[in-house]
């Protein structure tokens, strides 16, 4: 794997947003009630392309604390029936919101459907859960477009690390 580089980003403002159109037949819905095993397998399915591997050993009692916690919300999107992608939104004690987790199903990668996930993100982070600052990382083991994307949506890189 070699040296994995993490980005850290920010967005100090709902101005800062650049928002992008709406996919037709891409209905976003939050996963109201929460089950740890839903988020279990958006985890997987959308993270086995890009390494995510910090929850894969996670018990069940682990899965249940990180998911069924008040600071905890997911989104999921649907096209055409089938899950598309998700997102999760972390609300700190600062006013942070943060986007734990965030991407689209293998099937539905470069099809436009990421652009409009994510401004959803940043919206319901800023109005849904009154964010101060809406922040989130990711690393060079993402999608090779994931960082140019997260900053053609209007987030700052703030640091980095090697």
């Amino acid at each position: 794997m070699g040296d994995v580089r993490i980005f850290y980003l920010e967005m100090n403002s709902p101005k800062q947003l650049v928002e992008k159109p709406p996919v037709a037949d891409l209905i976003i819905l939050e996963a109201e009630i929460k089950e740890f095993r839903f988020n279990q397998y958006l985890y997987r399915l959308i993270g086995e392309s890009w390494q995510w591997v910090d929850k894969l050993n996670d018990s069940p009692r682990q899965w249940q604390a990180h998911v069924e916690r008040p600071q905890l919300r997911t989104w999921v999107a649907y096209y055409k029936g089938t899950i598309a992608g998700y997102f999760e939104l972390e609300i700190a004690d600062n006013g942070d919101v943060e986007i734990l987790y965030f991407g689209l199903a293998p099937k539905f990668i470069g099809q436009g459907f990421g652009g409009y996930l994510l401004s959803t993100a940043v919206k319901h982070a800023w109005q849904l859960c009154q964010a101060k600052r809406v922040c989130l990382n990711t690393c060079s083991l993402d999608h090779p477009r994931a960082l140019a994307n997260y900053q053609a949506c209007g987030f700052q890189l703030y640091t980095q690390t090697a």
